[in-house]
């Protein structure tokens, strides 16, 4: 059995089964043009390559490669459509365990390949590219940062494999001086501190969530249940604004909602 999670390429393989791949990218990150709807779209996807010359980013981890991959497979379809009005969506398949974490990666600036992912990702939505996040697996720390939080609308598939955190459960056990054990009791009450989607979906981040029969290899009715939510999405997406303001507002984000209240009042 594989050591790395295969949800990511799975998805993307379905979902861009009749795109046309983008070349010159590094080999763990997938982009291809096609068409969602009546709409061009171009799905994108962070995937495990052992042969990684970076080691410790060849479980599907984001580190310098993949973040100024993603940072150019995202520019490229903002310079193709720049003087479209019809401007391509971008779909991020998200199914990330974690930055890549090595001292070659500090070196060279993870920070800043990683930081150019993000910019990317939010230059094309104030743009008017759609930006829609699917979440199939682990949406973990800064690669969920640099591979879908900027998406104007983010979908997760139910299941308990899909978790988003800032860190994996060791490390923030570790952190905070605590066993696994006690920081699951601690989640239980404390919606930020928890890793599953519902407590996720509880501060207000997700736009839908789907049921899969087959979240490892998803069969043709939970491609086509995706494939409708997807685009019911980029119809929500066009019709708004294109900020994130439709995150605010959730019960568990009231101190958010307050602190900004608060700055505005200063500044």
């Amino acid at each position: 059995m594989s050591a790395y999670s295969l949800r990511g390429l799975s998805w993307f393989n379905a979902l861009a089964a009749n795109a046309a791949e983008v070349a010159g990218l590094p080999a763990s990150v997938k982009a291809a043009d096609g068409t969602l709807g009546d709409r061009p779209a171009r799905f994108l996807a962070v995937v495990a390559d052992p042969a990684n010359r970076f080691p410790r980013a060849q479980n599907g981890e984001v580190g310098l490669l993949e973040g100024w991959g993603l940072a150019q497979a995202v520019d490229s379809a903002i310079e193709l459509d720049q003087d479209s009005d019809n401007k391509r969506t971008l779909i991020a398949i998200i199914d990330v365990p974690s930055q890549a974490y090595g001292r070659r990666e500090e070196a060279l600036g993870i920070h800043q390949a990683l930081a150019g992912a993000v910019d990317a990702y939010a230059r094309a939505r104030l743009a008017g590219h759609p930006v829609i996040g699917l979440l199939v697996g682990k949406a973990m720390s800064g690669a969920f940062l640099a591979h879908g939080y900027q998406a104007n609308r983010l979908i997760a598939l139910r299941d308990p494999g899909v978790m988003v955190h800032a860190m994996g459960k060791a490390s923030a056990a570790r952190v905070t001086l605590r066993s696994v054990e006690e920081l699951e009791k601690l989640a239980a009450s404390v919606p930020p501190m928890a890793y599953d989607i519902d407590s996720y979906a509880s501060l207000g981040l997700l736009w839908e969530i789907l049921s899969v029969s087959q979240i490892e290899q998803p069969s043709a009715a939970d491609l086509t249940l995706v494939e409708d939510c997807l685009i019911a999405a980029i119809k929500d997406t066009l019709a708004g604004a294109n900020d994130l303001s439709t995150r605010l507002g959730a019960p568990n984000r009231g101190a958010s909602s307050k602190v900004r209240e608060l700055l505005r009042a200063q500044w």
